[in-house]
């Protein structure tokens, strides 16, 4: 893909969010290490971690800020 393609692709999740798609490959679950994917969830967008992860814990993105405090995520079962 070209610089030029690249630039005319749709955005990626990150991206949408105002999020350099980067930023998004490099976050992780700060309890359990795990990547993060973002979902949607009752409240609206989410950080989840991935299957597998102990504990799988989803976090609240706010204003386009990625909330990743132990005390704000929601347990998935």
């Amino acid at each position: 893909m070209t610089l030029r393609n690249r630039r005319e692709a749709s955005p990626g999740p990150a991206e949408q969010l105002g999020l350099p798609e980067w930023v998004l490959d490099v976050l992780r679950c700060p309890v359990s290490g795990a990547e993060l994917e973002l979902s949607d969830g009752p409240q609206g967008v989410e950080l989840v971690a991935a299957e597998g992860a102990d504990p799988r814990l989803a976090y609240p993105v706010r204003d386009g800020i990625p909330v990743l405090l132990e005390h704000e995520a929601r347990q998935i079962d």
